[in-house]
């Protein structure tokens, strides 16, 4: 894409009223727009982003065997009635009535939705497990919306939802998610470390928090530092083999939010020198219910023996615009972002500074076609801007590597290649660039 052609407001100075790097960032980087309080639109950049993270929470959704559906964004109150929740939610809900005057709402979460649609198909055990999961836009009206897409009222959300005969079932569907979870955020280029959450009157042990590290994080977490050891999981795994083996190595060792932490529980279970304090950010909540919704919206199957019984159910969550802030927040430096490569809007930042001289123009168009050609993505600076706003515009963007066509660029047919993170910089040969970008 040439920045010419490219819808791309970056500011020069930050909102006052943004509070967090993230928030600073997408707004100055023209990656949101704020249309009204907590709810943003999302600008070429951002959208590429955020496609991106979407793109790989699905496909490893669907390689753990979950199967994709879309459930609609406006629900009938009826359901929520039915599971007791409608009155109990509070003002977060937004209420609405059809012309026919039917209680309608603008949904915040999908349980009762997805245990309408299972009990309306599925009625014997020998249907089941099922996994159901969707990607789709949800609406909370927070009090106080800050902190841009971290805690705004519209957000895009992964949830997913297990149906199983017992316990000991949903606690295999439990262990699926827990490894997919670890899977997808290494892909993200995240350490996502699973912590002990709060299971409510439920009780059992099967909810956990996954949080990245952050020193901008919104909450205190404590962990033993040996958890970070066990974040590699096999690309190859096989979903069908027993996975808990996985799961209990790492609730074996201690990671806790604030909310969970106990000072001694933390000072007994981790030798000192493993101990960890710091800051961190929820990115995903997996959490068994069991037959909470199940037993009152009578989402029941018939067992081997021909008795009705109430399904046990789990949720799966994951925050897919919240992630976008997430993974700035915990990937920036003073000039702007650092995108992973994983999610990056474009592998490469071409600039031209010799824009006006026709014949390195002539060469840089050669370079950002032969990139094109490449499968190489890449954003070419081809606006008449001094150099200085050129560097900015592209440090603040954050793609991973840039491509600088200078001043001697035309007489030595050289290029300077500059690695974002680092910012280290290498001169080679033009007729080096793609063997260079693909082997680093």
């Amino acid at each position: 894409m040439k920045l010419s052609n490219y819808f791309l407001p970056v500011l020069k100075e930050t909102p006052a009223d943004a509070e967090i790097v993230s928030h600073k960032y997408m707004l100055r980087a023209g990656m949101i727009s704020q249309s009204s309080s907590g709810i943003y639109s999302w600008l070429p950049l951002g959208l590429k982003v955020l496609k991106k993270i979407e793109n790989i929470v699905r496909e490893e959704q669907d390689a753990a065997g979950v199967n994709e559906i879309l459930m609609p964004t406006i629900q009938p109150a009826d359901i929520w009635k039915e599971s007791g929740r409608y009155d109990d939610y509070g003002k977060e809900m937004l209420r609405i009535n059809d012309r026919q005057g039917r209680e309608m709402l603008y949904g915040p979460t999908n349980e009762e939705q997805v245990t309408d649609i299972f009990r309306r198909a599925v009625k014997s055990y020998k249907e089941l497990p099922s996994h159901l999961y969707h990607i789709q836009w949800k609406f909370r009206d927070e009090l106080r919306p800050r902190f841009g897409v971290m805690r705004g009222r519209e957000f895009l959300m992964k949830d997913a939802y297990s149906f199983d005969l017992d316990m000991d079932s949903s606690r295999t569907s439990y262990n699926k998610f827990f490894v997919c979870y670890l899977k997808t955020f290494e892909r993200l280029g995240l350490k996502a470390i699973p912590m002990a959450a709060d299971t409510g009157p439920i009780g059992g042990d099967m909810s956990h928090e996954f949080v990245i590290i952050s020193e901008t994080g919104e909450s205190d977490i404590y962990y033993d530092k040996r958890i970070l050891e066990l974040m590699n999981v096999d690309k190859n795994l096989d979903y069908s083999s027993d996975l808990s083996e996985i799961v209990v190595s790492y609730q074996n060792l201690y990671a806790a939010a604030d909310d969970k932490y106990s000072k001694d529980e933390f000072s007994k279970e981790v030798p000192k020198e493993f101990q960890s304090n710091t800051k961190g950010i929820e990115v995903g909540h997996i959490f068994n219910f069991s037959s909470k919704y199940s037993e009152p919206m009578k989402a029941n199957v018939l067992n081997s023996n021909g008795k009705t019984v109430p399904v046990h159910m789990g949720s799966y969550g994951i925050g897919i615009s919240r992630l976008v802030g997430a993974i700035i927040e915990s990937s920036h430096d003073d000039n702007g972002i650092i995108w992973p490569d994983a999610v990056t809007p474009f592998a490469i930042g071409l600039i031209n500074l010799k824009i006006k001289d026709p014949e390195a123009v002539s060469m840089c168009e050669q370079i950002y076609q032969t990139l094109n050609k490449a499968g190489i993505e890449t954003l070419y600076d081809d606006k008449d801007d001094s150099p200085g706003a050129k560097f900015s515009r592209m440090d603040l963007i954050g793609l991973p590597k840039q491509i600088i066509f200078g001043k001697n660029s035309v007489i030595d047919k050289t290029i300077e290649i500059k690695d974002r993170k680092t910012g280290q910089t290498e001169i080679i040969n033009i007729s080096e660039t793609i063997s260079k970008i693909n082997n680093n």
